[in-house]
């Protein structure tokens, strides 16, 4: 039986501030140094940290796993059980890709040495493109360094001043930022709203008959685990309105649906959205993302007309063949064992939060979000986790409402029973011993932006 006692935390009088305060308090800015506006960032900070309520930061000491070691910000390594990286398919330390890469290294050295649209391109880095278009059944796909830089450089690139994007008010930062960053014509939609989004289509199509409308949602949402009800049908509807759909997998895509195709194969859909992006950096063992179409333009437009693209040195040659031989591993017989795999421990995970009267949300995924609500009670619970060797992330405002705190519990299919079992020894005790003490929750306030 695991020791339920509270960290040390629980048992002070902690500040309120430590228990209460959020990131955007703590910014002067007033103060006409620059740097200096953050000192009160740093100061409330470290004053969590010293608490033993300050979960960020995280650093693993080795290969990524369902276990093994890593340290809070005071450095300090302890041994834990793994729920708060994305690894989905546990492709990170599997043996083909970490084969491929080093072949890689041998064959092509480390680094890609320039941008794509001059002479950053790697043969392996060409290959991947293709792999990518022919696995999500489109005509083309371009690679990029990160998966924000996908997001972000996609709606930049597609949508100018005058035209307007319509984006699901839950939608990665990345997108949120890319649509502000494009236009000031950014209409939020509430979350997964069909109808919201006919009802602002039909709205700007009559007030601007020839202005471009990009249509923005995610296939899973990373923070509420959730899906479209029907992408054939959003993608109808825009084309009705002339506009364009953008569908972001990030999270989806390998880790769920036939062959791994993500929500768009559950629902059906491949190959027939107007742009769907993504990234490695959840189920393929990488850093890096894609913006992948059927239309034959897109390709140079975002060659040769995207910031994050254009003067951004192309993912390297190692992280190129690494992820191409996780698409191998994806589209195989081994992808489908891995998932099913990954979907029982998902199953088993949920079924046990819920029987110790945990909230959680959305659907089954690799994400299993758990609401908390109130970020004293929330920093508290999340403490004792951490002090009883299992690693999981608090997601607090400003990336979500504030006082609807959660933890954003990521599965493996690596993942043993025994792993789950530990999760849930921990769990059993903290809902109701910090129940009794905590604050009274504040008015709801949205968040800034979504995702992390």
């Amino acid at each position: 039986m695991h020791d339920l006692s509270p960290p040390p935390a629980a048992s002070a009088s902690l500040p309120d501030d430590v228990l209460g305060g959020v990131t955007t308090d703590y910014f002067d800015a007033a103060n006409p140094d620059l740097l200096g506006r953050f000192l009160p960032l740093h100061d409330w900070v470290t004053r969590r940290a010293v608490a033993g309520v300050m979960p960020y930061c995280k650093a693993n000491h080795g290969r990524i796993g369902p276990r093994g070691t890593g340290s809070m910000v005071d450095g300090i390594a302890r041994f834990a059980v793994q729920f708060a990286v994305q690894d989905y398919l546990s492709l990170s330390s599997h043996p083909a890709v970490c084969e491929a890469v080093h072949a890689a290294v041998v064959s092509h050295g480390v680094h890609s040495a320039g941008s794509a649209a001059l002479m950053g391109l790697s043969d392996l880095l060409r290959r991947l493109e293709s792999r990518i278009a022919g696995f999500l059944g489109l005509a083309d796909a371009t690679v990029f360094p990160t998966g924000w830089a996908a997001g972000y450089g996609a709606i930049r690139t597609l949508a100018r001043p005058g035209d307007h994007v319509l984006i699901d008010v839950l939608a990665h930062a990345c997108l949120h930022e890319g649509a502000a960053a494009a236009t000031p014509n950014v209409h939020r939609f509430p979350h997964l709203s069909f109808d919201g989004v006919e009802r602002r289509l039909t709205r700007i199509r009559s007030a601007a008959p020839d202005a471009g409308i990009l249509v923005v949602t995610e296939g899973l949402f990373s923070m509420e685990s959730d899906s479209p009800a029907d992408l054939d049908a959003l993608q109808a509807l825009c084309r009705h309105h002339r506009a364009t759909l953008l569908v972001d997998v990030a999270h989806d895509l390998g880790a769920m649906g036939p062959g791994g195709r993500g929500v768009i194969g559950l629902q059906g859909a491949t190959g027939r959205l107007d742009v769907v992006m993504g990234s490695f950096s959840k189920t393929f063992a990488s850093n890096g993302g894609f913006v992948a179409s059927n239309h034959p333009a897109l390709k140079y437009a975002l060659r040769f007309g995207c910031g994050p693209q254009t003067f951004s040195n192309a993912l390297s040659p190692l992280q190129a063949a690494g992820v191409l031989a996780a698409f191998d591993i994806v589209d195989s017989a081994a992808g489908s064992a891995l998932r099913q795999r990954l979907a029982t421990n998902v199953q088993t995970l949920r079924k046990g939060l819920t029987g110790l009267g945990y909230e959680v949300m959305g659907n089954a995924s690799a994400i299993v979000p758990v609401r908390l609500g109130d970020m004293a009670q929330s920093r508290l619970m999340t403490a004792a986790m951490i002090d009883q060797g299992v690693f999981v992330n608090l997601v607090e405002f400003p990336a979500v409402a504030r006082n609807a705190s959660r933890w954003r519990l990521q599965v493996m299919a690596g993942h043993e029973q025994s792993d789950i079992d530990t999760l849930l020894a921990a769990a059993s005790g903290l809902k109701p011993r910090f129940r009794a003490g905590s604050r009274s929750a504040q008015p709801a306030e949205q968040p800034l932006a979504q995702d992390l």
